[in-house]
């Protein structure tokens, strides 16, 4: 019976590892997502977290103020959960130039990397992750695709020591 537990987790790992998308993914379309034109000023998002297997556990709503002082994007994002906690995170991000980009916030663990390419964003970060009992240190590997200029879809895979915990889905849009 363990040896089946293992085998199943060692598929589960397998599985979350193969599934992510790559920065060197073929384009589907021509579009250029810009960070500060797109974050700059008002933005809401909905989400929800879903373990690997399937089960969603947790939706929220997040209002989003940007702002662009010429060489940082500083976002304030005001997270309201389904079982009406809040949380604020505000993230500065600096570019880097050829598309790079870094960034940090309260609860981060060293600092965020990420590069554009293209209509996508690729995000990566270790936070120590506020939850209802606590907090826990896991690792996000974002990824983010400009659908229009006033949509942008995220994908966050996120992990424990390189174990797949599940995946969050944001969908952004522009106000």
């Amino acid at each position: 019976m363990l040896r089946f537990f293992q085998m199943v987790l060692i598929s589960l790992v397998l599985a979350g590892c193969a599934i992510k998308p790559s920065i060197d993914d073929p384009k589907l379309s021509d579009r250029e997502l810009d960070l500060v034109e797109f974050f700059e000023g008002r933005t809401t998002a909905h989400g929800q977290f879903q373990d690997v297997l399937g089960n969603v556990s947790r939706r929220f709503e997040v209002d989003i103020k940007g702002s662009w002082n010429g060489s940082e994007l500083v976002l304030v994002e005001d997270f309201v959960y389904s079982d009406n906690t809040t949380e604020q995170r505000i993230w500065t991000l600096t570019p880097k130039g050829d598309g790079a980009w870094t960034g940090t916030a309260a609860g981060v663990i060293g600092e965020a990397t990420g590069q554009i390419k293209g209509d996508m964003f690729y995000w990566t970060y270790t936070i120590d992750l506020p939850l209802p009992d606590g907090t826990m240190r896991v690792t996000f590997d974002d990824y983010m695709w400009s659908l229009s200029d006033k949509r942008v879809l995220n994908i966050a895979y996120m992990s424990k020591y390189g174990f797949p915990l599940g995946q969050v889905t944001i969908f952004f849009e522009k106000k």
